[in-house]
């Protein structure tokens, strides 16, 4: 199975002593997931383009305190690829199980990107089960406003990819077989640092989503608007009233996480850190997992 613990490239020393693949079958499909350490369970949820991976430098530094859970979301890395179920809801449906099947009753979640809108409906959706949420680089569809089509250059520099994502085909035709040029981009353009994220590492993002399957999952996130009303439906039932720390990096999001995060929880903690773009867990790890560490223990 190709993206699993033995199949990656750089990873910090000694990781594969603590961490290794499961594979892992719910009622819907089968999900992949990287488990080590020891402690109270931590599910971290993946942004988008990219899969566990992304919380390789993160995941040794929590796992001395925690039973870390990394999964590949459906669509992603290792995980099925199915035509449909790709809205939040049915995303942080798919977590839940998942840590069902693991055996974690109740457990705290760290997402960012995608996986911070995941991590917003899971606690949502399974109030009993989530006990903290940190949520970074994100805003939530539905519940902030949206910017305006003809933005300043550089919020267009940040947000364009958007409205190609959500387009109907013609964007997995166009990016089919240039998948370096368009992905790479993302990965160049939303750093603070110019080569922050290596290019192996870049290259290991884009040889998934070769995989037209995964290609075309890449934009169904996108695509998908069922969450946007359900969003606003979820807040509208209450707020969250567990710990929220909702993470920005300081030439990305800023405060936007939470300042959408106090529109849906009554205890959130902001932060921004300092010097960091887009891709917090590969661009500062160590600051993203003292962050963590601080809030959770």
């Amino acid at each position: 199975m190709p993206f699993t613990v033995t199949d990656m490239p750089g990873l910090p020393a000694g990781f594969s002593d603590t961490f290794t693949s499961h594979t892992v079958k719910t009622a819907e499909l089968t999900l992949h997931a990287v488990v080590g350490g020891d402690g109270p369970p931590l599910l971290l949820l993946p942004g988008w383009p990219q899969f566990w991976y992304s919380w390789r430098l993160v995941m040794p530094a929590l796992a001395e305190h925690f039973t870390v859970i990394a999964p590949d979301l459906r669509g992603m890395g290792a995980s099925d690829k199915p035509a449909t179920g790709y809205d939040a809801g049915t995303l942080a449906d798919d977590m839940a199980a998942l840590m069902t099947e693991l055996g974690h009753d109740r457990f705290a979640v760290v997402g960012y990107d995608l996986g911070m809108v995941v991590g917003y409906a899971l606690a949502e959706q399974h109030r009993e089960r989530v006990t903290r949420l940190v949520a970074a680089e994100a805003i939530i569809r539905g519940i902030a406003p949206s910017p305006p089509l003809l933005a300043d250059p550089a919020t267009n520099e940040m947000l364009w990819h958007f409205a190609f994502n959500r387009l109907k085909d013609i964007n997995e035709r166009m990016v089919a077989g240039r998948e370096g040029i368009y992905f790479g981009h993302q990965f160049t353009s939303k750093v603070a640092t110019p080569g922050a994220i290596p290019q192996h590492v870049i290259d290991v993002y884009v040889d998934q989503l070769r995989d037209p399957a995964a290609l075309r999952a890449s934009f169904e996130y996108y695509r998908e608007e069922t969450f946007a009303g359900k969003a606003q439906q979820l807040r509208d039932e209450g707020s969250l009233t567990i710990p929220v720390l909702a993470i920005g990096g300081q030439y990305s999001t800023g405060t936007m996480p939470a300042d959408v995060m106090r529109m849906l929880a009554t205890d959130v903690t902001e932060m921004v850190i300092p010097g960091a773009g887009h891709f917090l867990p590969e661009e500062t790890p160590e600051q993203l997992s003292t962050a963590i560490l601080d809030f959770l223990r």
